[in-house]
């Protein structure tokens, strides 16, 4: 449990990817967890359809990549509004998008948080938070005969766009309106010609239809100048209507497994912290589903997250640390609800569209358009802002292939504990010194690269570094050049910066 006078060192609401990858992280570090969801049990709605190559990444780093490959289906090609990219293109191991229903990830991460021993209670909605100087307290609505209030230390709200958490701290959802309604529904067509029909643009809108196992197929309409209420219930009728005006048929549809409704509005919370809450995934962003990208920001939100908020928890950073979190995250999803407007625009339907559309068709064809915008939307791109001048600062940290004293391994190999790591590629014993210094919460491995240059995003290379230090959500927090003299006052600086002061003595 967690400390004296407290029920668990974090609660988090919401039981959805971001919370219990979240949860995972916590778990990793060592904190207490308990998360909370209004819902009964799990819906079995299938919800998002697939994972990233940086989702996947992270998901390598920390060892359990296996099983979800083995659920889900390697895809040849992505897009942008429809217009097909390659993402062979990219410096991933795992370049290419993962087909797999959001239902079979919750339910791999909810068996790894209880491999870690994270308790989930259901039927326990946040009604209620107030904080003081030591904690925060939560009331839950609850049909359980469980505490209807509970203390934490931080309180995260991962509950979704109608985020209780947000609205009960006062945090601000600025954004735009939505221009579009769209319909999604999991369905039976036994008179489809054919299994795939990607955003076939009609006069009204478009529509896909997409195999998602055999005899069940994923319809989604989009129609524009149109807005439902939001809160209207979306109706098999519905989506059966809007196909036939967008298609001329409903090819037999019938058996309905989920029904849902999206729009195009944007919106970004003013803030992912007020004291002791915080926010991650689509409490704190919400935009049009248009390449995925939803599910795979909430999971790299609660990435960058976790070990920050763990070494706060466990006293080994000041509070400070924590307004990292909105200052490396906030930009990063606020490029997400750009890309997507542009991507909604781009759907519309009109004959000045088309030739936006085919401008950009030709663009995408130049290797450097088709990078860029592969790693937008993979965000292998991202660079957060840190105190260094090498060329890989701020980048997540290639994986390279490594040789130790003995075995071979890979950089990610090296992050399964989601702990820190120095790895020296040149064996100096400055930095070994320097490193034994934080050996309480940071790993050293002296390794060789198997590679001479190492890439970056943009398709260009970089000479192998001598040194590096690497934060568990595998950005480079500092990197010395090959040649250079190690320069263990930056090295410092970086570790404090982080990773809390050094061990007494």
């Amino acid at each position: 449990m967690g400390h004296a006078g407290l029920d668990t060192d974090v609660m988090i609401a919401g039981a959805g990817p971001t919370g219990l990858m979240l949860a995972c992280e916590l778990r990793l570090a060592g904190v207490d967890v308990v998360v909370v969801d209004r819902l009964a049990e799990r819906t079995g709605e299938s919800r998002a359809g697939g994972l990233h190559a940086r989702t996947l990444e992270v998901l390598d780093q920390r060892g359990v990549l296996e099983p979800f490959l083995a659920a889900g289906e390697i895809q040849s090609v992505g897009h942008f509004s429809g217009l097909w990219l390659d993402f062979d293109e990219s410096d991933s191991r795992h370049p290419r998008p993962l087909m797999i229903l959001q239902s079979t990830v919750e339910r791999l991460l909810e068996e790894w948080a209880a491999e870690l021993g994270v308790r989930v209670r259901w039927s326990s909605e946040v009604t209620g938070i107030r904080q003081d100087a030591l904690g925060v307290s939560v009331e839950l609505g609850t049909a359980q005969p469980e505490p209807a209030t509970l203390r934490a230390r931080y309180l995260v709200g991962c509950d979704g766009g109608r985020s209780s958490v947000r609205k009960l701290s006062g945090i601000g959802f600025p954004g735009t309106e939505a221009t579009m309604t769209a319909l999604l529904g999991d369905v039976e067509l036994p008179d489809l010609p054919e299994e795939y029909i990607f955003m076939r643009r009609c006069p009204g809108g478009h529509f896909s239809v997409i195999a998602l196992e055999p005899g069940w197929y994923r319809v989604i309409t989009s129609e524009y100048d149109h807005v439902a209420d939001r809160d209207e219930p979306a109706t098999f009728e519905q989506l059966r209507e809007a196909l036939v005006r967008l298609a001329g048929t409903d090819w037999g549809m019938h058996s309905p497994r989920w029904v849902s409704r999206f729009s195009d509005a944007a919106r970004q919370a003013s803030r992912y912290r007020e004291g002791r809450v915080l926010l991650a995934g689509d409490a704190a962003h919400i935009h049009y589903p248009a390449g995925g990208q939803g599910l795979n920001v909430g999971v790299q939100d609660a990435v960058n997250l976790g070990w920050k908020l763990a070494s706060v928890v466990r006293g080994r950073a000041p509070v400070s640390l924590l307004d990292s979190y909105h200052a490396e995250r906030h930009p990063v999803a606020e490029r997400v609800l750009n890309n997507t407007r542009a991507q909604s625009a781009l759907a519309r339907p009109g004959a000045l569209t088309d030739a936006l559309r085919d401008v950009l068709g030709s663009l995408i064809m130049f290797d450097d358009v088709n990078r860029y915008l592969c790693g937008m939307i993979t965000a292998l791109d991202v660079r957060y802002p840190v105190e260094s001048g090498h060329p890989l600062a701020g980048l997540r940290v290639p994986d390279a292939d490594l040789k130790t004293a003995d075995s071979a391994t890979r950089v990610h190999e090296l992050l399964h504990a989601a702990r820190p790591v120095l790895l020296d590629l040149r064996g100096s014993a400055d930095l070994a010194a320097v490193a034994e210094r934080w050996a309480d919460r940071v790993g050293y491995v002296e390794a060789r690269s198997e590679q001479d240059r190492w890439p970056v995003p943009g398709g260009d290379e970089v000479p192998v570094p001598a040194a590096l230090l690497i934060r568990p959500d595998g950005h480079v927090a500092w990197a010395n050049a090959v040649g250079a003299s190690p320069d263990t006052a930056a090295l410092r600086t970086a570790l404090v910066t982080w990773f809390g002061p050094p061990l007494a003595g």
